[in-house]
C-alpha cells in the first residue's frame, strides 16, 4: 500500500464569475475558458480575438524593430555578390542545430557559398570560441554568421575583426555588460519589452533574417514554408514563449508540418510515431516526440546528423538520418534512467534534509554531461527545489561541469552569479543554467548556493507547484469541451494549457501500466472518465477519494476517439463530500445536494436541469450547466416549495 502522495503545493486562480461571464458572452467561449483566457492576461474582448486569431494580429515590419537588420542583410547580399565564403557557427541544441539548418537552407537557395560549424558539447562547450574563428579564417571565410550564440563572445569575435572577418551576431540570450565588436546584432534582448518579437528564440532571429534577405532578393517563393517548419520545430523545442509573433507564425507552421515539405522532417515523424491524421501537430508533438529525437543529438552525439537530416532533399539520407537520431534517442533515456535513479539513491535512503539546505547539489563521475540537464529536471518535479547536478569534465576528477534546474521563486542565473568567485565559466536564465568550477571549490559551492537559497526561498516553496485555472465538474467535460481548448492551440511555455481541478473524485480502477505509470477510471456525481498519471508508479494505490488537477487530452484507441484527462495533481480532499438525498415533488423524482463548504444547495431533475441557490440568497440558477444557466427568484413558486421539500429530504436522510 503505498503511503505518500506527490509533494505538490497547490497555486488556484482566483475566480472573476461577472469578468468571465462579460468575456464568454463577446467571444462565445464557455466561461471556464473564458476565465483561462483572463488567467493569461486576457481580459478585453479586443485581447480575445488576437489570442483566439493569432494570424489577425497586425505586426511592425522586422526592419523597423531591429535595428541591425538593413545592415545585415546588405552585408550578406554584398557577399553573395562577391561570392565571398560565408560560415555559420551554431550551437548543439534543438534551436541551434534548426537554426544552423534554416539558414543553409535560406542561403543555398539563394546561391550563397557557405558552410557551417558546431562546436563540440563535449570539448569546446558552448558557443563560437577562438579555434573556430582561426579555422575560418584558415578556409578564406569572409563573413561569419553566428546563430543562437555570440552575444557573449567578445574575443573570438574580436580575433575575427583582427582578422579581417565580417561578423553578423543573431543571438537571443542575455545580454552582456559590453557587447562585442560585430559589424550587425540582431537579438530580441534589445527590442522594447512591449514588441511582439521580443520573446523569439534563436530560430525566430534566423528565420526573420532569412526572410527578409530572399525578400530583398525577390527568392522567397517556394522557401518560405521550410523555413516556418524549421522555425515551428526549434521555437517549441527551445521551450520558447508562445506569445506574440511565436504565437502568430506557430499557428500556421504546425499546421504546415504533417504535409512537410522537408524530407527529414517527413522522416522524424515517421519514426516517432506521429499521428498522420492530424490536421495541424500540436506543441506536444513536438516537445515529447520530435524535439527529443533531435535534441539527443546534440546531447551525446554528432550535431552534424541533424543539420543533414534538416537540410538533405534525398529521402534517402532522411531516413538513415532519423534512424541515428530514434537510435540516440533511445540511448538517451537509458541514460537519463540511469542517472536519475543514481540520483535518487543518494537523496533518499542517506536522508538528505531538502528542507534545511533548500538545494540539491550533486557531483558524480561518469555521468554524461550532456543529459544531466534533463535528470536535473525530473528532480525538481520530484523534490520542488532547485536541482545542480554536475559531473566530472576529467579523470583526475579536477574539473566539474554543470547543470542547473530552478524553481519559480529561484533565479538560477543570479545564484550562479552569486557563487561566480567559485565558478569557471557560467550562464543561464531565471529557469535554468550551465557551469564549470574546480573540483576544490565544491563544498564551498554547495555551501554558497544553499546561502543563497535561504535569502529567497521559505520553506513553504519547497515543494512543486501545481497552477490551478478553474474547477470543473467531470460531468461537464466531454468532446465538445476539449474541442474548444484544443481550437486555442498552441499551449506551451509563457501560454500554459488549461489545469482544471475537481473535488471529491473517487478512484474506480487503477493500475500500473507501461514505463511505471498509472491508468484510472475516475467519478464524480454521475460523471465517469479514464485519466492517465505519467510517472506516478510509485504512488499507487491512491487513495480511493482525492482531490485532482488535471490536463485534457485526447485519447485514440481502436479507431475511437474519446477524452480523457492527464493527471498533474492530487490531494487528500479539502471539500466534505456534500450531503445527498433522493424525493419526490408533485409526482417528479430529484435528487438533491446540500455543499457545506460552499454554502450551495442543488436540486436536479431527471431530465439534468440543475437549481443551484445559497443559502439567504433570494436568487438562484436553473440550467444544465452553469454556461447556460438563467437566473430565477427562488422566493417564488414552485422554487420556495421545491426547495423546501428538498431540505426536508435531506433532513430526513441525516437523521437517520
Amino acid at each position: 500500500m503505498s503511503d505518500r502522495l506527490p509533494n505538490q503545493r497547490w497555486q488556484i486562480s482566483s475566480i472573476q464569475t461577472s469578468q468571465a461571464s462579460q468575456l464568454g458572452r463577446a467571444t462565445g467561449l464557455p466561461l471556464l475558458l473564458a476565465q483561462v483566457l483572463i488567467n493569461r492576461g486576457i481580459d478585453t474582448p479586443e485581447q480575445a480575438e488576437v489570442y483566439i486569431h493569432p494570424e489577425s494580429q497586425q505586426l511592425p515590419p522586422p526592419l523597423e524593430e531591429f535595428e541591425d537588420l538593413a545592415a545585415s542583410v546588405g552585408l550578406l547580399e554584398e557577399a553573395i555578390t562577391d561570392q565571398d565564403k560565408i560560415a555559420i557557427c551554431g550551437d548543439y541544441d534543438a534551436d541551434g542545430m534548426t537554426s544552423t539548418a534554416l539558414l543553409l537552407r535560406a542561403l543555398r537557395h539563394i546561391g550563397a557559398d557557405v558552410d557551417y560549424a558546431i562546436p563540440s558539447r563535449m570539448k569546446d562547450g558552448y558557443g563560437i570560441n577562438t579555434r573556430i574563428v582561426e579555422e575560418f579564417a584558415d578556409a578564406g571565410v569572409g563573413l561569419i554568421l553566428t546563430v543562437d550564440n555570440g552575444i557573449s563572445a567578445y574575443e573570438p569575435i574580436a580575433r575575427a575583426v583582427e582578422l579581417g572577418i565580417g561578423v553578423i551576431i543573431t543571438d537571443h540570450h542575455e545580454l552582456p555588460s559590453e557587447l562585442p565588436p560585430a559589424d550587425a546584432i540582431l537579438n530580441p534582448k534589445l527590442l522594447s519589452e512591449s514588441s511582439p518579437y521580443c520573446g523569439l528564440a534563436g530560430v525566430g532571429v534566423a528565420y526573420i533574417l532569412a526572410v527578409t534577405l530572399a525578400q530583398d532578393l525577390g527568392v522567397l517563393q517556394g522557401l518560405t514554408s521550410q523555413l516556418l517548419e524549421l522555425f515551428t520545430l526549434g521555437t517549441i523545442a527551445d521551450l520558447a514563449p508562445l506569445v506574440g509573433v511565436n504565437r502568430r507564425w506557430l499557428k500556421r507552421g504546425l499546421r504546415l508540418l504533417p504535409e512537410s515539405q522537408i524530407a527529414g522532417v517527413q522522416a522524424l515523424i515517421q519514426m516517432a510515431g506521429v499521428s498522420e491524421e492530424q490536421k495541424a501537430l500540436k506543441p506536444d508533438d513536438i516537445g515529447f516526440k520530435l524535439g527529443p529525437r533531435i535534441n539527443a543529438i546534440g546531447r551525446i552525439a554528432d550535431p552534424q546528423t541533424v543539420i543533414e537530416l534538416l537540410t538533405t532533399n534525398d529521402s534517402g539520407v532522411a531516413l538513415e538520418r532519423a534512424m541515428q537520431c530514434e537510435e540516440t534517442n533511445q540511448r538517451r533515456k537509458e541514460l537519463c534512467e540511469e542517472i536519475e535513479q543514481a540520483a535518487i539513491a543518494l537523496v533518499e535512503p542517506n536522508q538528505l534534509n531538502l528542507q534545511q539546505t533548500r538545494v540539491l547539489a550533486i557531483v558524480q563521475p561518469d555521468w554524461h554531461h550532456g543529459v544531466i540537464g534533463i535528470v536535473a529536471s525530473r528532480l525538481v518535479e520530484r523534490y520542488g527545489v532547485p536541482v545542480f547536478l554536475g559531473t566530472y569534465e576529467d579523470e583526475a576528477k579536477q574539473y566539474i561541469r554543470g547543470s542547473a534546474r530552478g524553481i519559480p521563486e529561484f533565479h538560477v542565473f543570479e545564484a550562479l552569479e552569486f557563487c561566480k568567485d567559485l565558478l569557471g565559466k557560467f550562464g543561464g536564465h531565471q529557469a535554468a543554467g550551465g557551469f564549470s568550477l574546480p573540483a576544490e571549490n565544491l563544498e564551498a559551492f554547495q555551501q554558497r548556493l544553499s546561502t543563497f537559497a535561504y535569502q529567497c526561498l521559505e520553506p513553504e516553496h519547497l515543494k512543486p507547484l501545481v497552477k490551478v485555472d478553474a474547477q470543473a465538474n467531470l460531468g461537464d467535460i466531454n468532446f465538445s469541451f476539449y474541442k474548444q481548448i484544443d481550437e486555442l492551440q498552441p499551449w506551451g511555455i509563457g501560454n500554459e494549457e488549461p489545469v482544471f481541478w475537481s473535488p471529491n473524485v473517487r478512484i474506480l480502477e487503477q493500475q500500473v501500466v507501461g514505463k511505471n505509470y498509472l491508468k484510472l477510471s475516475l467519478s464524480q456525481d454521475h460523471g465517469k472518465i479514464g485519466a492517465i498519471a505519467w510517472r506516478w508508479g510509485d504512488y499507487f494505490p491512491l487513495p480511493s477519494s482525492v482531490d485532482i488537477a488535471y490536463k485534457l487530452r485526447e485519447n485514440r484507441w481502436q479507431g475511437n476517439t474519446s477524452v480523457e484527462l492527464e493527471l498533474v495533481g492530487v490531494r487528500l480532499p479539502t471539500t466534505p463530500t456534500p450531503k445527498k438525498a433522493k424525493f419526490d415533488y408533485q409526482g417528479r423524482s430529484y435528487t438533491c445536494s446540500l455543499w457545506d463548504s460552499l454554502n450551495e444547495l442543488r436540486i436536479k431533475n431527471a431530465q439534468g436541469k440543475v437549481l443551484a441557490v445559497h443559502r439567504g440568497k433570494s436568487i438562484g440558477l436553473l440550467g444544465t450547466s452553469r454556461d447556460n444557466a438563467k437566473k430565477v427568484n427562488v422566493t417564488e413558486p414552485p422554487y420556495y416549495q421545491l426547495i423546501k421539500a428538498a431540505i426536508a429530504a435531506l433532513e430526513k436522510v441525516n437523521s437517520h
